[in-house]
């Protein structure tokens, strides 16, 4: 008996999917994406794909993000109208991250645009610039997917493929994908944002990169998704290393763990040049730095939907390289930094101890204690990544850990699903562990809902919980004078029993009360997907920082 159309058509997308490497595929449930979700149910029960479903398009997008993240190929499924919508905060991020996710999303046939249809909306080009669309309706428009969904094709970023689909929307028998030839894809693990790191490579190897003359006084600044290139740079130059979390170059002896808390000294008032590499935005003293009038500004170009630097750029390359040597200038002025490093870390841990009670900054420290080489980590945005920026150590070259932040966009969306395909996607990591604010979990905790047919991976959730945004208490809606609308505005203490809000989802939960309590916790994971809470103080939170800014003299 013959399939129906949207059934063909379906299992036409499906395996154009599998030819392209797709190995996981993440479905929201609804209506007319059945044709597409029985497609995928047969494809995953033949070995060629992994299913996860979750009930909220939201979740499901972040998690196929997260997946996406540490090199796997993932593509997230959804039927039409608001479900679509829903994708449109994982789709921002992935685009201005340059994460290849594919959306594969169900639509109304094309007559019924304009007419008051049953969850029928203008699906075309949803995301606007921010994704590549295809719009498809017949059969034969099937084989131009191959060169569109192929490994590197096309500009980075993600894919939307809206799928008509019209009659009967469930197959008659079920289908064997097991004829579809496996894809050609590169070997070993692909995160995103490497396409940049790989084109820098590829001009080092061909010698056509720039070579930077020795002379000026420099520093290297590796933002989000830098990738080991700026590191390399750093070490073949002499030059200090200036490196964010997520940078995936905070690694070796040139990396400082304290350097915002030295800019605004007479050490960084010294600085001539400075390398960027990767997506910087943490820091509002790099922006200074990078800002001033005086400092030549190299640029190395990111992979970002918006690629162009929203500072002065002196001049910008695919790669650059370091001098030949360093000279004994260099040497100088990079043991002056990491003296002056010392000097700064030495100061802030002897005032974080002295506070005597559990802190946002003692929490980042204890978690990156804990994550071995090898390791996993997902550190929301707002205060957890800057704490962690602050007091995370430096490792040795050689003994990196993965760090993800979703930086694209610096938001808050989906931070525990995009963990847990982290997770679900990287299995070899000795260990996975997120790091998240109070309001950050709120604002994911459906990440939880896991069916018990779904696959949960190895993570500990630790939550800082401050109840509350405290990192406005930083800026300056935070000063005294705002003190009778900060916490309506900005502060917005919600009271919720965390603990509670995990048994509804049958998650494990710790809340401890100490930093001793905390590092047990986190040499004991009890397996699966389980949180720990730390409670600490906002009311403090201004105070403790405008003392941490002053130790870098």
């Amino acid at each position: 008996m013959t399939e129906p159309t949207a059934v063909r058509l379906a299992r036409g997308v499906v395996a154009a999917l599998l030819r392209a490497g797709v190995t996981e595929v993440v479905l929201a449930p609804g209506s007319r994406n059945a044709p597409l979700a029985f497609a995928v149910w047969d494809a995953a029960r033949a070995g060629r794909l992994r299913l996860h479903t979750r009930v909220d398009e939201r979740t499901a997008g972040f998690l196929a993000l997260g997946l996406t993240r540490v090199g796997a190929r993932a593509a997230v499924v959804c039927t039409s109208g608001t479900a679509v919508a829903n994708l449109h905060p994982a789709v921002l991020e992935a685009s201005h991250s340059a994460v290849p996710l594919v959306v594969v999303s169900a639509d109304r046939p094309a007559s019924l645009r304009g007419t008051g249809a049953s969850q029928t909306t203008d699906q075309v080009r949803m995301f606007g610039d921010a994704a590549a669309f295809v719009d498809l309706a017949e059969e034969a428009e099937l084989p131009a997917l191959d060169a569109l969904l192929a490994p590197g094709a096309g500009s980075p970023g993600p894919l939307q493929l809206n799928v008509q689909l019209s009659g009967a929307l469930v197959p008659v028998e079920p289908w064997p994908p097991a004829d579809i030839p496996l894809a050609s894809v590169p070997d070993g693990p692909r995160i995103a944002g490497s396409r940049a790191a790989d084109v820098y490579r590829a001009r080092l190897a061909e010698g056509s990169a720039p070579v930077l003359p020795a002379g000026p006084r420099t520093v290297v600044v590796a933002g989000d998704d830098a990738g080991p290139p700026a590191r390399m740079l750093a070490e073949a130059a002499g030059w200090p290393l200036l490196a964010e979390p997520s940078s995936g170059a905070r690694t070796g002896p040139n990396a400082l763990r304290c350097y915002r808390l030295l800019l605004d000294t007479d050490l960084g008032a010294q600085v001539e040049r400075v390398v960027v590499v990767g997506h910087p935005t943490l820091s509002r003293p790099i922006t200074r730095l990078v800002e001033r009038g005086d400092v030549e500004v190299v640029s190395v170009r990111h992979a970002g939907r918006w690629a162009r630097r929203p500072f002065p750029v002196t001049a910008e390359h695919d790669a650059v390289a370091a001098p030949d040597a360093p000279s004994p200038a260099d040497a100088a002025w990079l043991a002056a930094w990491q003296e002056a490093d010392r000097a700064a870390a030495r100061r802030v841990d002897a005032l974080v101890a002295a506070e005597g009670e559990p802190t946002p900054y003692e929490v980042a420290a204890a978690v990156a204690r804990a994550l071995p080489a090898g390791g996993l980590l997902v550190v929301g945005a707002s205060s957890p990544i800057r704490d962690l920026d602050l007091m995370g150590v430096v490792p040795p070259a050689g003994q990196r850990r993965l760090v993800l932040a979703n930086r694209g966009l610096a938001g808050i969306d989906g931070t525990v699903s995009t963990a847990i395909g982290a997770a679900l996607g990287r299995p070899h990591s000795s260990r996975a562990l997120a790091l998240v604010g109070d309001v950050t979990f709120l604002h994911d905790h459906g990440g939880l809902v896991l069916g018990p047919r779904e696959e949960q991976p190895d993570l500990t959730i630790v939550i800082v919980n401050d109840d509350g945004g405290s990192i406005f208490a930083m800026l300056e809606q935070g000063d005294p004078a705002h003190a009778d609308a900060f916490d309506t505005l900005f502060g917005t203490p919600h009271g919720v029993d965390l603990a509670s809000l995990c048994a509804a989802t049958r998650t494990p939960h710790w809340r401890v009360e100490s930093v001793a309590e905390l590092e047990h916790a986190l040499a004991s994971p009890a397996g699966g997907v389980e949180v720990v809470e730390v409670r600490v103080r906002r009311d403090n939170r201004r105070a403790l920082d405008t003392a941490l800014r002053g130790l870098g003299a």
